[in-house]
């Protein structure tokens, strides 16, 4: 299957060629800038040291900014299960939108159905399972939010990209909010850790501890849990990392 792609190559990779096979990843992100040519600008300015791979503009438009086998400064910091810096093991997709920063929106259908076209076409080609495609909170939640609450998960997890729980909406939302105790918050982040969130990666760095959790728990509410990003681990969070954790193992 080809996909028509405009090139407008970025400056900001490493140059040293990697094996296809070490490729596992797709990393989603969103550009958090105020305008899309504002953000093509950045991907591809030297100055900036930033880039991904692929950059989808908002009427779908995709554009290749980093060939595939060539690693791309997208993840930054970063651990996903065992994996560290995963610059070296993904491919990064930015999507235009403003943002949290600025005025966060949804994302266009546009942006979607090309989204959905480029990660079929991707995972095909470098066989990369649907439970290794990440938002860039997922593996940087410390730091990063990005492609947020508005990123329709659940949409693509139904076309076999990334996953999503199988929980019914009516029976979560009569836990929302039921406080939990502290072993149960426990589970909770044992869970996110089978899951794959690097709950430990930070444990040599001068950081606190509980602002982190805050941090983690949130990520996965933006991706799990949308409707109420909190930080607050209740029976609701719990139900669906255990559900998760059952789907995925």
């Amino acid at each position: 299957m080809a996909l028509k792609t405009t090139l407008n190559y970025s400056p900001n990779f490493s140059p040293k060629k990697r094996n296809r096979k070490q490729i596992k990843f797709l990393i989603f992100h969103y550009t958090g800038m105020k305008s899309e040519t504002a953000a093509e600008k950045r991907l591809t300015n030297i100055k900036s040291q930033v880039s991904s791979h692929y950059l989808i503009k908002t009427n779908g438009k995709i554009i290749t900014l980093v060939p595939d086998l060539y690693i791309a400064w997208h993840a930054g910091k970063s651990m996903w299960k065992n994996y560290e810096n995963l610059n070296k093991y993904s491919i990064g997709i930015e999507i235009t939108n403003p943002g949290h920063s600025f005025v966060y929106k949804k994302f266009s259908k546009f942006q979607i159905l090309s989204l959905i076209k480029l990660s079929k076409l991707l995972m095909k080609k470098y066989k990369i399972t649907y439970k290794n495609i990440l938002g860039h909170s997922d593996i940087a939640p410390n730091r990063k939010k990005d492609p947020g609450e508005k990123f329709p998960w659940k949409h693509l997890s139904k076309k076999k990209i990334g996953f999503w729980h199988v929980l019914k909406k009516d029976s979560l939302q009569r836990v929302r909010n039921l406080k939990i105790q502290d072993n149960e918050k426990n589970i909770f982040f044992q869970n996110l850790s089978k899951i794959g969130y690097s709950i430990e990666f930070q444990k040599n760095l001068k950081f606190n501890k509980t602002k982190f959790l805050k941090n983690i728990t949130k990520a996965f509410q933006r991706r799990f849990r949308q409707e109420l990003i909190n930080g607050i681990v209740d029976k609701e969070c719990l139900n669906i990392s255990e559900n998760l954790v059952k789907k995925i193992h």
